[in-house]
């Protein structure tokens, strides 16, 4: 007699699916405790355990060294430098003169209204506006012509970068295993830090132009790149059929239907390679760029703040204005709205009357009468700041208060713990980690980038290194999570947050760490505040971009059997961001790694105090060890933090 069977229903398999899956993680546990059980009594046995054994480190100093003395001693006379270096370093010196004296002949009228008539029509009359402000306000700080020098060399290097970029994505969105190729070599140029590699730039062409724009464009091409494969690889599959269907051929189905679809992806990358080459302009200038950046350099080197800050506004204008243009003319591009020529045509008669009227009135330069002086008045804030916030405030302590606090109860138990742990044991912790979190080559990664770090003999900075990283990151989370999920619940939020993130996100480094100093002194705890600052925004934006992205269906489902706000946020919306919420993670960890060179000139130490001594000694090894060791902390991280594409559909 045949026994019914209850009917299953679809929460049933999906409930018994989610519980084999449940045993997954302590399936991949056990096995991973099982190897360690072999292997630590052998590791043990033939190297003691404690920090990375000596001998199986490999000392790169030498080989180094002997490269950095051939490159100095045949840079004026091989053949590579004369004919090939040499050509790209007049190249580039003549296209940034070039730029630099078109703008100074349109004089600070021409050079205003060309900007405000290309914001207009690309992006509205309330834009072009606060485009001509924002120029305007760069002549009233008094810094006219140091911005036309940044604009020039900007110009130069965004090219420069878009170009390579777009090269480098169609490689890699239209093969495989050029992807695959590219990835690593991208990922080391997004977070190689660029003091590191200024070192290698300088040595080969020299203090000046050339060397600060093409450090420029190694930073600033990956964006560019990655978001056109992006695009190409994420062309509408019956579109692409439907071309192919009438006979194109390869080359016709890239220009008709492939970069048509990419637009928006392509302008994307145009914006975040502006916004990275203009978070360059400082680095740059302490290799000769000029400019802002130098203007900026200078006036911390006297401890100058006020000046400091009357050439970073300039950037941060800069990049506003920038960030907004493209992000209209993508919206413009997506709404499939292309202005008419005879428009174009009357704008440009207009520009051009602008320009030869300033011309014959004999006003290219800006007037010295309309300048206005913030320094003054800004030191004196800086001073109050410090006299009145660093030490003595009733009930609460100082400023100087809580970086000793931090730093005694955080920073200090952290490091301490990691550099206690045997070495074996921390590769085990990023291995269980990496491979909880994705597959087993993404442990293998992880666990080969640490292993590169004690094999290149400096595994203890960079346990130093990763305590402020993580330090960093917990404060940067806490705070861009909870500032993210209030501006997705209110607009009113988001319109009082978003000018302080544009802020945050495009004032140099240099800029804000006088101030930070001066509240927190020196030390790691002031190198940590610093990275906080430079990576919350993006944390804020991801997070509430995130959050607003979800399906209003199921906010409405929720609504309806009366959930409240808060359930409505950890039920629905907290689960069903988690790809948003994860990437926001994965950034903070990149964004807060590529502040750790600024953390080592106030006090911060470990692996970024040895990259800024390689660079101003000029050792080679010092500078490219650290760096590289910064690097496998990236790729480390990057891997433990954020989960592979089959863990993530595996977990849908």
């Amino acid at each position: 007699m045949a026994t019914a069977t209850a009917p299953v229903s679809p929460s049933g398999i999906v409930g018994r699916a989610r519980g084999l899956g449940a045993y997954r993680p302590v399936g991949k546990l056990m096995l991973l405790a099982v190897v360690a059980a072999v292997l630590v009594p052998l590791l043990d046995a033939r190297w003691a355990s404690g920090s990375w054994p000596h001998a199986l480190t490999v000392d790169l100093t030498e080989p180094l060294g002997r490269t950095s003395d051939w490159i100095i001693d045949n840079r004026d006379s091989h053949p590579l430098f004369l004919y090939f270096f040499g050509y790209v370093s007049n190249a580039v010196v003549l296209s940034v003169r070039a730029v630099y004296l078109v703008l100074l002949a349109a004089g600070w009228a021409g050079v205003t209204a060309v900007a405000a008539a290309v914001a207009w029509r690309t992006a509205g009359l309330r834009l072009a506006l606060g485009t001509a402000a924002a120029f305007l306000a760069c002549g009233l700080l008094g810094m006219w012509v140091p911005t036309m020098q940044t604009l020039a060399l900007m110009v130069v290097a965004v090219l420069v970068s878009v170009v390579l970029g777009v090269l480098l994505g169609l490689a890699a969105g239209l093969s495989d295993r050029t992807y695959r190729a590219l990835r690593p070599v991208l990922d080391t140029m997004q977070v190689l830090p660029a003091f590191a590699y200024l070192l290698p730039v300088v040595l080969v062409f020299g203090i000046g132009v050339p060397a600060a724009v093409l450090a420029t464009v190694v930073y600033a091409a990956p964006p560019m790149a990655r978001l056109t494969a992006l695009g190409l690889r994420d062309a509408d599959t019956g579109v692409m059929e439907a071309v192919a269907s009438l006979g194109a051929t390869a080359r016709q189905r890239l220009l008709t239907a492939r970069l048509p679809l990419a637009r928006k992806e392509l302008l994307l990358g145009l914006n975040q390679t502006i916004m990275m080459a203009l978070s360059m302009a400082v680095i740059a200038s302490v290799i000769g760029a000029g400019g802002l950046g130098d203007r900026v350099y200078q006036a911390l080197a006297s401890v100058d703040v006020g000046a400091a800050l009357a050439a970073g506004v300039p950037i941060v204008l800069l990049a506003i204005v920038l960030d907004r243009v493209t992000g209209a003319a993508g919206e413009r591009l997506g709404a499939n709205a292309e202005p008419k020529g005879t428009h174009w045509a009357y704008t440009a008669v207009a520009v051009v009357a602008v320009a030869v009227a300033a011309r014959l009135a004999g006003r290219l330069d800006w007037p010295g009468g309309w300048v206005v002086g913030i320094a003054e008045p800004v030191n004196h804030a800086v001073d109050w700041m410090t006299g009145h916030l660093y030490s003595g405030v009733p009930y609460i302590g100082g400023t100087a208060d809580w970086a000793g606090h931090f730093t005694t109860w955080v920073l200090n138990p952290v490091r301490d713990g990691l550099q206690g742990l045997p070495w074996w044991s921390v590769l085990l912790i990023v291995a269980a980690l990496a491979w909880l979190i994705g597959t087993w080559r993404t442990a293998l990664t992880a666990v080969l980038a640490m292993t590169a770090i004690g094999v290149l003999g400096v595994w203890k900075p960079s346990l130093d290194t990763l305590s402020q990283v993580l330090a960093a990151v917990a404060v940067t989370l806490v705070l861009g999570f909870a500032a993210g999920v209030a501006a997705a619940r209110s607009e009113r939020v988001e319109r009082m947050l978003r000018p302080v993130l544009d802020v945050c996100q495009t004032m140099p480094q240099f800029v804000y760490l006088i101030p930070v100093v001066a509240l927190f002194g020196i030390g790691r705890a002031p190198a940590v505040a610093a990275a906080v600052v430079y990576a919350l925004p993006a944390v804020v934006r991801i997070t509430t971009q995130g959050l607003r992205a979800v399906d209003p269906a199921a906010l409405e489902a929720a609504r309806s059997l009366g959930a409240t706000g808060r359930q409505q946020l950890r039920q629905v919306q907290l689960p069903l961001a988690r790809p948003a919420l994860l990437l926001a993670v994965n950034q903070g960890v990149v964004l807060v790694l590529a502040v750790v060179i600024i953390g080592g000139l106030v006090g911060g130490g470990a692996l970024g105090y040895d990259v800024v001594f390689g660079l101003a000694q000029g050792d080679l090894a010092t500078g490219l060890v650290a760096g590289a060791a910064i690097v496998c902390l990236g790729l480390m991280l990057d891997r433990v933090t954020q989960p592979t594409e089959r863990r993530t559909k595996k977990g849908a």
